[in-house]
């Protein structure tokens, strides 16, 4: 199963609110949302609970450096003598993708937690594999938006809208493979919740890649 980043190379990129180091800090937040998808998509498919407690206390490591960055985005916005017009524009951007990078991290951890029910042994090989798919779309998507942040290049935005449709459209044949299948009400429920973690998961990346072009403008 892909693993996380330590707690510790975590830390090492926490510092003040020097612009470099907040760039550093996002990209690791981009790393640690995109490896969550891998190994939650894993962890959900093979109904491991031990994998998947990790999977959520990793979580916790999104959500302190995210409120790290938050902390050194303001820092930055707050400097006497205010900023220059560019670097507080992209400072104010950076401060609008942090909570989707948040958001999506928790996305990941409820796709994990929903390992410890066992829904994976009620699918159909078909359905499980397109829930294999939309995780691996999801997680090629958040590597490409991770891309597209640290170059800084809007044409990311394009492939990314076109893999948010094919999400989709797994979400969408998912929800008839499971109607044909027969599974239970409460588990068609729960279903139809994990698959919605993945087409956010998606529309999150998409969102955040289109302030990425917004971002470009100012360096």
């Amino acid at each position: 199963m892909t693993g996380l980043a330590s707690p510790a190379i975590a830390d090492a990129a926490v510092g003040t609110g020097d612009v470099d180091l907040i760039d550093a800090q996002v990209l690791q937040i981009f790393r640690l949302v995109h490896e969550a998808i891998g190994c939650a998509t894993e962890v959900f498919l093979a109904a491991d609970r031990a994998a998947a407690r990790a999977v959520v206390e990793r979580d916790q490591l999104i959500d302190e450096l995210h409120n790290r960055t938050e902390q050194a985005v303001v820092a930055e916005l707050a400097l006497p003598g205010g900023l220059e017009a560019g670097r507080q524009g992209w400072l104010l951007l950076v401060f609008r993708i942090l909570p989707e990078l948040e958001r999506s991290g928790d996305l990941a951890e409820h796709i994990a937690s929903h390992a410890a029910q066992g829904l994976a042994k009620w699918l159909t090989p078909r359905a499980r594999q397109l829930v294999e798919q939309m995780g691996c779309i999801a997680a090629e998507m958040w590597k490409l938006a991770a891309d597209a942040y640290a170059h800084r290049a809007p044409s990311g935005a394009r492939l990314l809208r076109v893999r948010d449709d094919e999400i989709d459209d797994l979400h969408v044949n998912l929800t008839a493979e499971l109607a044909a299948s027969g599974v239970t009400i409460p588990v068609a429920i729960e279903m139809a919740l994990v698959a919605r973690y993945f087409e956010r998961l998606g529309d999150h990346a998409v969102n955040i890649t289109r302030r990425i072009q917004q971002i470009t403008r100012y360096r």
